[in-house]
Parts: C-alpha cells; sequence; structure tokens
C-alpha cells in the first residue's frame, strides 16, 4: 500500500517539510532580508544534496544529465527559485509566512493550468470551481470590514500579497518545468540542477545590486543563521526533493493538492512560536482554499 501511494506520501512529507521551513525562514528574513536568505541556504542545500547523491548514486554533482534536462530544470530553478522564491520570502515581513502560505495555495491551480498547457493534463469544469473556493477563502482572510464602516479593507499591506502571488506564480510554473524536464531522473540530482541555477542568479543579482555586505553579515547573526539552517534542510533539500519525487510518482494536481494544505498546517505553529492573532474568519479562509485545490483536481 505505501509503494502504491509513494507520491502521496511524499507529497504529505513536502507539506509537512514546507510548513517548517516558512516559520524559520519568516524569522530569518525578517532580521537579514531576502537576498541573503537565499543565496545562504541554497549553498546550504547544494551541500546537502551532492552528500546525498554522492551515497544514493555514487557520484556527488548531476554530469549524467542530458542537455535538455540541464535547460528545463535550469529553466524552472530560474523561475521557481530565482523569481518565485525571492518574492515570497519578500513578502514575509509584509504578511508573515502564514498568510504567504495561505496566498500559496493558488500555485496548484497554476500548475494544473500550466501542466495542462505544457504537458497536455486534464482540466475540468470541477477545477474552475475549486479555483473560485481558492479566491473565495483568501478573499475571506485578507479582507475585513471594521465596525461602523460601510466598506471592507485588506487586513494586510497589498505589496505583501502581490509579493505573495508572484511567489505563488513563480512555483507553479517551477514545478510544472520540472516535471516536464525531470522524466525518470533523479528527483534529487533534479534538485541540484535547480539550485545550482539559483545559485548562479543570485550571485549576479547580489553582485549587480552590490549586497554582498548584507550576506557576510548574515553569519555573525547566530538567530538569523540558525533559521537559514533549519529551513535549507526542511526547504530547498528535503522539501523541493520531496515535491519532485511526489510529482514523478502520482498526478501534478494530486501532488500539488496535498502539499497545498500547509495553510492550514502552519495555523497553531504560527500563534504558538510568532503569538499571531488568528481570526475565525482567517482559519476558514484557510480550509476553504484547501478545499478549493482539492476540488481543482478531482
Amino acid at each position: 500500500m505505501f509503494q502504491s501511494h509513494f507520491g502521496e506520501f511524499a507529497a504529505l512529507m513536502t507539506a509537512v517539510f514546507w510548513t517548517i521551513t516558512a516559520l524559520a525562514f519568516e524569522g530569518a528574513t525578517k532580521r537579514v532580508g531576502p537576498f541573503a536568505v537565499n543565496l545562504i541556504r541554497l549553498l546550504f542545500a547544494i551541500v546537502l544534496l551532492s552528500i546525498m547523491s554522492y551515497f544514493s548514486r555514487g557520484i556527488a554533482f548531476p554530469v549524467d544529465a542530458t542537455t535538455y534536462m540541464w535547460f528545463w530544470l535550469g529553466l524552472s530553478g530560474v523561475v521557481g527559485f530565482i523569481i518565485g522564491d525571492y518574492f515570497l520570502f519578500a513578502s514575509y515581513p509584509q504578511i508573515g509566512s502564514r498568510m504567504a502560505m495561505l496566498m500559496m495555495t493558488l500555485a496548484p491551480p497554476m500548475a494544473a493550468f500550466f501542466g495542462w498547457m505544457v504537458l497536455g493534463e486534464t482540466m475540468n469544469l470541477k477545477g474552475l470551481a475549486g479555483m473560485l473556493l481558492v479566491l473565495s477563502g483568501i478573499g475571506i482572510a485578507i479582507w475585513s470590514k471594521p465596525s461602523g464602516e460601510k466598506k471592507a479593507k485588506l487586513k494586510f499591506p497589498i505589496k505583501g500579497l502581490l509579493f505573495a502571488f508572484i511567489g505563488a506564480l513563480g512555483q507553479g510554473g517551477g514545478i510544472v518545468l520540472s516535471k516536464y524536464g525531470m522524466g525518470e531522473y533523479n528527483a534529487f540530482a533534479a534538485t541540484q540542477i535547480r539550485v545550482i541555477v539559483g545559485i548562479i542568479g543570485f550571485t549576479i543579482i547580489i553582485t549587480f545590486l552590490r549586497r554582498w555586505r548584507n550576506v557576510t553579515a548574515t553569519f555573525k547573526n547566530k538567530l538569523a543563521l540558525r533559521g537559514i539552517v533549519v529551513g535549507s534542510i526542511f526547504g530547498p533539500f528535503l522539501g523541493v526533493s520531496f515535491s519532485l519525487l511526489a510529482v514523478q510518482n502520482t498526478n501534478t494536481g494530486i501532488a500539488s493538492t496535498i502539499m497545498a494544505i500547509v495553510p492550514v498546517l502552519i495555523i497553531l505553529p504560527a500563534v504558538v512560536l510568532y503569538k499571531q492573532k488568528v481570526s475565525w474568519a482567517e482559519v476558514a479562509g484557510a480550509f476553504l482554499s484547501v478545499l478549493g485545490v482539492a476540488m481543482f483536481f478531482i
């Protein structure tokens, strides 16, 4: 039974890992900013992935990957890591990891849409209904109507919500590009390619923007560095690799649905660790969005 549902189990573990990494990176990003966190976490990840690859495949780096794989997985790294993750991390100081993860429920419908366009996977009318539920859940969570006022107002800065939306767009596109380029190739080696391209991309951007002083100062900030280490283990190492295992062993939509439960999983630890106040409307919105994601792929 476990073997027949390995893809679904990998997707569930991905959701748990991403919950941990979102909380860890929220704290780190608030202290040192998204550029430093993104680059350092990818450097940690490539070391961990190389060790894993050496012991599991006998080679430390993906030298056996074809040019085709490097192109599509590299493009996935640009879309998912450089664009998607930068904007996701940049949204943390604005709206917090919990709300950012709720916005990320838009990623599975986007992945399904891109999967339909690129991979020829199925889309149906239930998917459109699911999209409406996702949008409704997000709407319930981010809008409020203060007593005595006629118009509803956003609870969170529009800049942070926009950043999180771009992050969701990058995540949805990145995972489909990964599946397109990976085929039957080793998931951890495929992640290595994405991470390598991400490191190169952030190195170029940080050099161009002259942010290296900020990056080096991060190593003196113990709390930020601890968050990056934890996030690196559960994010680009375990989380991304298990997400690729999930889409490799089951339908993209099913995997994305299970991985989308992060907004529900993150509520309790966000309250306990960051003392966030969560309204019943926000809880309902999280459940509604996850239900919408599930409907999208039924």
